[in-house]
């Protein structure tokens, strides 16, 4: 039985770890990659097409091949190293971003749109591995009493990657075009295949006689059969399905403040950076009594903010409403890592986080999807209260149908 949070009293237990920095350091290099390239793409496409709805499309040609391989890659996370797994698929962005770059030097218009989206399929296929495999990886390299702290560490430096991200794709985008702007991106993936390489984990693999599909039924059995986790993915789902407004900033930047890609960069960057804020405080103060409730007020508290954000047309307070918004995010995403870090066995973990990319880390993609087309159908400001609202009402059934997770407590998940 591991000693809780509480009793750890140094904020930075789990950074003084080597190979823990050298983990921190991979991620946030790929992240960086995949922010930048977001803003670039986001951007170029708008540029090419003055279409939101094909904003949206973008979203679901990443979702689409993740989702595909994902119950497959978390079986391959299961049986196989982990870390060597972060390397291919780490491999697999860096060929997505080259194939961009290459395009953007011989092609123009609807043949360049062409490969954009065979590139942004490319790096979906990648994301699919990637996330079982460094969801696995940590708890590879950190002590099950250090999760906590490693848990607050790890998203604050996510957070600080995606926050710096969006900020320098807006700026590289008008220093540097396009094709500079790619090639930038797919260096940053090269410094994190030189950082997986380099690191030491005890990766051990648990063998097994079962087949593929039955090792895939276990890992979802697993899920299915346990309310709390269940509960928190479908939380997060469906809200990050109906309230994220990411994918429709484009057009806020360009339609509503009448700015460029550098508004929209600060735009992208305001809900990390409020992550980022969050984050930084859990080091010292991690969440424990009342987990539930928090977690279900800061999901309740980022519906609000969407709402308010569609009603405001003035660059600043939608700047302070997405800060806000992030930090509230920085909480879900907090706890929702470590109950499903302290929840789940290591030999699962893989099988774990591919049914949990499958409800949480494309609905990030397909919640842009939703955007575009609500977007479409309804007008831009009238998707982003809809959406906020649908949040609002998804807290509401989780907290009545999920009571397990309403009453958590995050010391009880150390006695498992």
């Amino acid at each position: 039985m591991a000693e809780s949070p509480d009793k750890e009293l140094n904020p930075y237990t789990a950074i003084a770890m080597p190979s823990f920095r050298l983990f921190l350091a991979a991620r946030l290099f790929v992240t960086l990659s995949i922010q930048i390239q977001g803003i670039c793409v986001g951007w170029q496409v708008y540029e090419l097409t003055k279409n939101p709805l094909m904003l949206g499309f973008i979203g679901l040609a990443e979702a689409l091949p993740a989702i595909g391989v994902s119950l497959y890659a978390g079986h391959v996370a299961d049986i196989s190293n982990r870390r060597r797994l972060a390397i291919y698929s780490s491999l697999g962005l860096f060929i997505g971003l080259l194939f961009l770059t290459l395009a953007n030097l011989y092609l123009k218009d609807k043949s360049l749109l062409y490969c954009i989206f065979s590139a942004i399929v490319m790096t979906g296929l990648a994301r699919g591995f990637y996330g079982p495999a460094v969801f696995g990886l940590l708890s590879d390299i950190v002590p099950r009493d250090r999760l906590s702290n490693a848990a607050a560490w790890n998203s604050a430096f996510w957070q600080a990657s995606a926050t710096l991200g969006p900020i320098l794709g807006g700026f590289l985008y008008n220093l540097m075009g396009a094709t500079g702007t790619y090639a930038l991106s797919s260096f940053l993936i090269d410094l994190s295949l030189v950082c997986f390489i380099l690191l030491k984990c005890r990766s051990v693999i648990v063998a097994s006689s079962q087949g593929v599909l039955a090792n895939i039924k276990e890992g979802l059995a697993f899920v299915f059969n346990s309310q709390i986790i269940l509960a928190a993915m479908a939380l997060d789902l469906f809200a990050v399905l109906f309230g994220g407004a990411v994918a429709l900033l484009p057009v806020f930047s360009a339609e509503i403040f009448h700015m460029g890609p550098q508004a929209l960069g600060f735009l992208r960057a305001a809900p990390p950076v409020g992550a980022l804020l969050t984050a930084s405080y859990l080091t010292h103060s991690p969440i424990q009594a009342h987990a539930g409730r928090i977690l279900l007020t800061a999901v309740a508290g980022y519906g609000l903010c969407m709402i308010a954000f569609g009603f405001s047309g003035n660059y600043y307070l939608s700047l302070a409403l997405l800060l806000l918004s992030g930090m509230l995010d920085g909480v879900s995403v907090y706890v929702r890592g470590l109950i499903y870090q302290l929840s789940t066995p290591d030999e699962l973990k893989g099988r774990v986080s591919s049914v949990n990319n499958i409800f949480i880390g494309s609905s990030n993609e397909i919640g842009e999807f939703e955007s575009g087309v609500t977007a479409k159908l309804m007008g831009l400001i009238p998707s982003v209260v809809f959406g906020g609202s649908m949040t609002l009402l998804v807290v509401l059934i989780t907290a009545l149908k999920a009571p397990q997770l309403r009453r958590l407590d995050m010391r009880e998940l150390y006695k498992i």
